[in-house]
């Protein structure tokens, strides 16, 4: 099995009995696959434990960590169906059993006792949470984030001399993993240098604790579905290679902006995102809006049938769109739209030298929100033009 230094300092840690093993690192660190890897090989060479890795949400296990882990074993070639049940969302090494849930499933949380906890970007679950399952974990927490600012692990654990006797801290950057596609270090270091980005290399450049200064989106609340209603719109962004495509359903309703990622992934052609959007079985009325320096692409998906338009697009048109978003008193992004919450919350103005935010948005990590910029400027604009003054409608 191939690790990096970020596993050894984890398997020290949890050998020398800490029970609070604290994982603060920048992107692609391999704080989360080493973690697993770590609970693989614990769960393997032990009798009867049970270990729990906790997310804030279903998908975003399924999409991360679960991920995570089953290509670890299909690496190693130990991978058994008789082993994993797919309705519990547990796999059994002999008497030991990894069990994954997220942190919403209330009977989980407040339920059985474990010997071994993972939280998992525990930045994204609420302290009230950990609280609970860490009164029900024998052994050991195992925690993990990016450092995006300070937040209840910092104040009650971090800056507490007390608990901090029982535990480890780990700092860990791209650097720390010698396992990384050197394309993606390549990617991560293109930004070091550029003040724009000052705020995004010192967390997931540095691993070190960064600033809210300048956040776009305040106002995000995660939702478990869409509400109907005939106010909607498609978001299209177009990618391939190093971007993804990013299709987002756009609605109105109650105040608020409504958003459900439809897809966001690498290597998607013209067909399949064709194939995407006819699946969905939109009516007529419903507007795909893309973007509109796709031309090519967008006739393309025309004559296929879809009914598209490119978007409008020109000096300020992002902070344009940007305003249109805000104008919402809140933004509700369901819950299984991983993708779309990690940017919404990521997105951030550029900070100026004097630590100030600027009225740039910083054109990094922002496919879904510019695929949900499309569709709520053409619609706003488009109601515009048939009413003068009117308020925003799809």
């Amino acid at each position: 099995m191939n690790t990096t230094s970020v596993f050894s300092k984890n398997a020290v840690a949890f050998a020398e009995g800490n029970r609070y093993i604290i994982n603060q690192g920048g992107t692609s660190s391999s704080k989360t696959y080493s973690i697993l890897q770590l609970l693989y090989y614990i769960a393997s060479t032990n009798d009867e434990l049970l270990i729990s890795v906790v997310a804030e949400s279903l998908p975003h296990l399924k999409r991360g960590a679960m991920r995570d882990f089953f290509n670890i074993l299909n690496a190693e070639g130990i991978y058994r169906e008789d082993c994993h049940n797919k309705t519990d969302y547990t796999y059994k090494f002999g008497k030991s059993t990894i069990e994954f849930f997220s942190a919403d499933a209330e009977s989980k949380v407040r339920g059985a006792r474990r010997d071994i906890l993972f939280v998992n970007e525990c930045n994204n679950v609420r302290a009230e949470t950990v609280d609970q399952l860490l009164i029900r974990t024998k052994l050991a927490a195992f925690f993990d984030f990016n450092p995006v600012a300070e937040f209840f692990i910092h104040t009650d654990y971090l800056q507490d001399a007390e608990r901090m006797k029982k535990g480890v801290f780990i700092k860990s950057t791209f650097l720390d993993n010698d396992e990384l596609d050197a394309r993606i270090k390549e990617e991560i270091l293109s930004r070091k240098s550029n003040p724009r980005f000052a705020n995004w290399w010192k967390v997931y450049g540095e691993g070190e604790v960064g600033t809210l200064e300048g956040l776009i989106f305040t106002r995000i609340e995660v939702v478990d579905e869409m509400p109907e209603t005939e106010l909607r719109a498609i978001g299209l962004d177009f990618g391939f290679t190093n971007d993804p495509s990013a299709i987002m359903d756009v609605r109105e309703h109650d105040g608020a902006l409504w958003i459900d990622e439809i897809l966001f992934r690498t290597g998607m052609t013209n067909a399949d995102i064709f194939g995407t959007i006819r699946a969905l079985n939109l009516p007529s009325r419903v507007k795909v809006v893309a973007d509109s320096s796709e031309a090519k692409s967008i006739k393309e998906l025309e004559d296929r049938g879809l009914n598209i338009v490119g978007a409008i697009k020109g000096a300020g048109s992002v902070n344009a769109g940007i305003d249109i978003m805000q104008q919402f008193a809140r933004i509700c992004i369901t819950r299984r739209s991983i993708n779309a919450i990690k940017e919404f919350r990521g997105y951030l103005w550029e900070i100026d030298k004097s630590g100030k935010s600027t009225n740039n948005p910083i054109d990094i990590l922002n496919h879904s929100i510019d695929a949900v910029r499309y569709a709520a400027t053409f619609r706003r604009l488009s109601a515009a033009k048939k009413l003068k003054g009117a308020r925003f409608n799809f």
